[in-house]
């Protein structure tokens, strides 16, 4: 099933409509075309994130886990099937669950190398405390380089209260960041608000 991404999106992410016992979604690139697929158990006490290549999940092209057991502020390590971390998402634990989500993404040598914010000021609030707010308020992330404030990537949901999209624009080429942790970091964003859904 092809799908259009948004302007300037690069990757676009669907969660499934239905899916029993467990949360699946596809990432499709700006053409439309599916380039990976990710499912998680449901009733998972830790996130353990798999993004494999289609639907049939033979070849594994990304791995999001963290040790943590419902710890609100893990860091959680993106690596290659083979192991090779490439690097690492922080969720800034008491900001994200009252203000506004905040994130800080680690290269593979665990420099902190970025910030992702959730955009807003009154609508970040109102989904964490207004009942289906978050249906009509749909989320904004930016992508902030620490060392001179340019802005790599956004993360844009799309405005649609029955199946959840999130697009991925990448801003500006960024040496030092793989982009897969940058498409891993919205993954892992889709999954986490699929589980407060």
């Amino acid at each position: 099933m092809a799908m259009k991404a948004g302007a300037g999106e690069r990757y676009t992410i669907r969660r499934k409509f239905f899916k029993l016992f467990g949360a699946g979604f596809s990432v499709f690139d700006e053409h439309g075309n599916p380039v990976a697929y990710s499912h998680q158990k449901a009733f998972r006490l830790r996130e353990d994130i798999t993004l494999y290549a289609d639907e049939s999940k033979r070849d594994p092209m990304l791995k999001i886990n963290t040790n943590s057991v419902l710890d609100f502020s893990g860091t959680y390590d993106v690596t290659t099937p083979e192991g090779l971390r490439l690097g690492s998402l922080r969720r800034k634990g008491m900001k994200s669950s009252f203000v506004r989500d905040e994130w800080i993404v680690y290269d593979g040598e665990q420099n902190e190398h970025a910030l992702i914010r959730e955009r807003g000021g009154f609508a970040p609030f109102a989904r964490r405390f207004i009942d289906n707010a978050s249906m009509f308020l749909p989320q904004t992330f930016d992508v902030i380089r620490r060392s001179d404030g340019v802005e790599i990537a956004a993360f844009r949901q799309h405005f649609n209260p029955l199946v959840y999209k999130m697009g991925i624009s990448v801003k500006a080429d960024d040496a030092t960041l793989d982009e897969l942790v940058l498409l891993a970091a919205a993954s892992l964003i889709a999954a986490i608000e699929g589980r407060q859904g």
